[in-house]
């Protein structure tokens, strides 16, 4: 067996942080939702990508998919804000078998009206950092990971 290419200096304080900063920045942007909205990251993950589908609608799979979650997972999570009123479940017309998942339009106002202070702690946290010339380096090389990834781009989202 081959000896393993072993990370020099340069590349090792590059990958710890990365780790760092994925360990680091969800805890972060969380703890700010949790204090502000009431929700989750992943909470807010959910009815921010159910905003931007048409209809507000997305098929159950499809989110559990677009959200890296399992169907059980995205169950639990779409029962609790269903308590709340943010979302409903209803049977997906073109398939009986599937259900879609809709953010309501008291779950959309609740977005709208936590998203400036998500989008302030995310400017704070990691745009201002970096400044627009850092912005446009640091996004394509996050762009050639994420091609590395998901070279076949199942899951990275299109600006």
């Amino acid at each position: 067996m081959a000896e393993p290419q072993w990370l020099d200096s340069e590349e090792r304080e590059l990958w710890l942080r990365l780790v760092s900063l994925t360990i680091l920045l969800p805890g972060a942007l969380e703890s700010q939702l949790k204090r502000d909205a009431g929700v989750t990251l992943f909470d807010y993950h959910v009815l921010a990508m159910l905003s931007d589908a048409e209809d507000r609608t997305r098929l159950m799979s499809d989110l559990a998919f677009f959200t890296n979650s399992s169907l059980s997972r995205l169950s639990h999570v779409v029962t609790r804000l269903e308590k709340q009123g943010w979302v409903r479940r209803e049977a997906c017309p073109s398939d009986g078998r599937a259900t879609n998942v809709v953010l309501t339009d008291e779950g959309f106002a609740h977005l709208e009206e936590q998203a400036p202070e998500h989008v302030r702690t995310v400017r704070r946290l990691v745009l201002d950092p970096l400044g627009r010339e850092g912005l446009r380096e640091f996004s394509m090389q996050l762009g050639r990971i994420l091609e590395a990834v998901d070279p076949d781009r199942r899951r990275i989202a299109d600006a």
